[in-house]
């Protein structure tokens, strides 16, 4: 099993932050503008103060974002109460690795590519995947690309990286005139394949709830829901 606490973990290995350090019981993050993800503060202790961990983001230049996890209910609330509004809830799935690896990828396919192409940040670039969001994942220690191909043209692009038995992917995106053929899944299993490489014995990702083509995805290829995480901020 793979616990919602050890997705966080692996999130953070694998989609890290230009700086995290810890500051009045808060985790907080540099993200460098590379998305919520990398730059939303986490509670670090139960009496953490807010009011410490919004000037601490302000003196960054960063509107304050806090990331709520499983067990954090009651920051949930005080953030309300405070006009903080409900932010991307998202999804994490898991499966163990080998339940993806058990069909063999038809050939030119997908590839495991690294350092990216630019046909790959091209994909990505479409998606609003940019720079920021490239330098995020050249700081991941063991890493790849995953680029799909599909009648005999490019057709997505992926990112995924291992660390601690686990290996998530990230950024899947797969071009319009592409989608519903089946390509999503064929770059989840080549995934699956560079992890297992690796040493990972799981497969992760994660999903905004909100992208019901993803979750089905996700949920069709066996991936199990194993926690949520939402973000938190103040409405302009």
């Amino acid at each position: 099993m793979t616990t919602a606490q050890q997705l966080y973990a692996l999130c953070e290995a694998t989609w890290p932050p230009r700086k995290a350090w810890e500051q009045d019981g808060w985790t907080l993050r540099d993200g460098a503008g590379g998305g919520k993800r990398v730059s939303a503060s986490t509670r670090a202790a139960t009496d953490a103060d807010v009011a410490k961990a919004e000037n601490a983001m302000r003196e960054m230049g960063q509107r304050p974002l806090f990331m709520i996890r499983d067990g954090d209910a009651d920051l949930d609330a005080e953030l309300e109460a405070r006009g903080y509004a409900i932010v991307d809830p998202v999804n994490m799935y898991a499966c163990p690795i080998t339940q993806l690896t058990d069909i063999e990828i038809p050939r030119v396919t997908a590839f495991a590519i690294w350092e990216p192409l630019a046909i790959m940040q091209e994909i990505w670039a479409q998606g609003g995947i940019g720079p920021d969001r490239l330098a995020v994942m050249a700081r991941a220690k063991t890493k790849t690309g995953i680029l799909a191909r599909w009648n005999e043209k490019p057709a997505g692009a992926a990112f995924a990286a291992a660390a601690d038995g686990g290996c998530m992917v990230h950024a899947v995106e797969i071009l319009p005139h592409q989608r519903k053929q089946g390509v999503a899944g064929w770059v989840m299993r080549k995934a699956a394949f560079w992890g297992a490489e690796q040493g990972a014995t799981t497969l992760s990702v994660l999903c905004t709830q909100a992208n019901t083509g993803a979750n089905a995805l996700y949920t069709s290829l066996g991936m199990t829901l194993e926690g949520q995480y939402h973000y938190r901020q103040l409405e302009d």
